[in-house]
């Protein structure tokens, strides 16, 4: 049976299509290599604010340039830089910007972004962004915090694992970075995974058992 799933260009809202495609087929087009900053208060006593930056495949980022240089010199100046920004920041906004918070398993609601800086460096894309907790995140139980495309379109990596970081965490606290293995976050989460999913990923929000996770662990003081 053919499906239909919303393929989703980063830097284009113009490229929004429609493609028929089988569920195996279902692969990621676009990729992007990660850095994540978590952001604490100043008291050290929960999270502020995630600062994410992702750089683009050089395919892309190519497709990416043709499209926005609109006097073709080869280049992206500070406005059609902006362009790129403004459009990626409309077309993830449904998608809470791929950004995965939970704590102890329930989502924390995250404020949008107010905008988005792009950047050609390279070659290459890239996308700069900071967004806060609609509540500071309280550092307590376990908190994780990722990043992943729910439509499976884009694959955003965190190539080490220091690449995911958090820095003045209290003495009560442990970090590390957890990469889920396909087969077994599948099999863990048997129960909860449906027909649905399996027919089209695309149109559930499951995917996120598979993005890798900054996992903030902190035990009680005392």
């Amino acid at each position: 049976m053919h499906l239909k799933r919303r393929a989703i260009v980063l830097a284009s809202a113009l490229a929004v299509t429609f493609v028929a495609i089988e569920p195996a087929e279902v692969h990621p087009h676009v990729f992007a290599e990660a850095r994540l900053d978590v952001i604490l208060s100043p008291d050290h006593q929960s999270v502020k604010s995630l600062r994410h930056v992702w750089r683009f495949d050089e395919l892309f980022s190519s497709t990416v340039l043709m499209e926005f240089d609109k006097n073709s010199d080869l280049k992206l100046d500070a406005k059609e830089l902006k362009d790129v920004a403004d459009t990626v920041h409309a077309s993830l906004a449904d998608y809470n910007y791929f950004q995965l918070v939970t704590v102890d398993g329930k989502d924390v609601p995250m404020t949008p972004p107010p905008h988005l800086m792009a950047n050609f460096e390279n070659d290459q894309l890239i996308i700069l962004f900071e967004s806060e907790p609609k509540k500071p995140i309280k550092l307590a139980g376990k908190i994780d915090i990722g990043v992943y495309d729910p439509t499976f379109y884009t694959a955003i990596d965190f190539t080490e694992d220091a690449n995911m970081h958090v820095d003045g965490l209290p003495p009560n606290c442990t970090s590390k970075v957890i990469r889920p293995d396909a087969d077994e976050a599948i099999a863990e989460n048997q129960k909860t995974l449906t027909d649905a999913f399996f027919n089209d990923p695309t149109g559930t929000d499951m995917s996120k058992i598979f993005a890798t996770k900054l996992e903030l662990n902190c035990q009680p003081e005392g």
